[in-house]
């Protein structure tokens, strides 16, 4: 399906995230979050309407801890959003979907 979110692990995170040419929002989620489970709906509808101009990855931090670690996660959900391989962006917590757009709009 065009526009769905991909799921990422360790292995592929450098590929996937790291080398992508376009801007990439990575969301490191936990299947026991309940606030991750409130912005997963959100996260996959980001996917859709902004396919070809945001890529849109998730990440188990229980099944990919190194990435998580990597990159400090300590509260979930937690989103990066990553341009030309450097986070530019981090928002943490269960955010509405406008006020999500809203912070993505200047990378996009």
């Amino acid at each position: 399906m065009a526009g769905a979110v991909i799921e990422v692990g360790d292995a592929e995170f450098r590929r996937e995230v790291l080398e992508s040419q376009q801007p990439v929002l990575m969301d490191f989620t936990a299947a026991w979050c309940p606030p991750c489970r409130i912005l997963t709906p959100i996260i996959e509808a980001l996917a859709t309407e902004h396919h070809g101009r945001l890529k849109v990855t998730k990440l188990d931090v229980d099944a990919h801890q190194e990435t998580a670690r990597m990159y400090g996660i300590r509260a979930l959900p937690t989103l990066l959003l990553f341009k030309d391989g450097k986070v530019v962006k981090q928002i943490t917590g269960a955010v509405p979907k406008a006020k999500l757009e809203e912070t993505l709009r200047p990378w996009m």
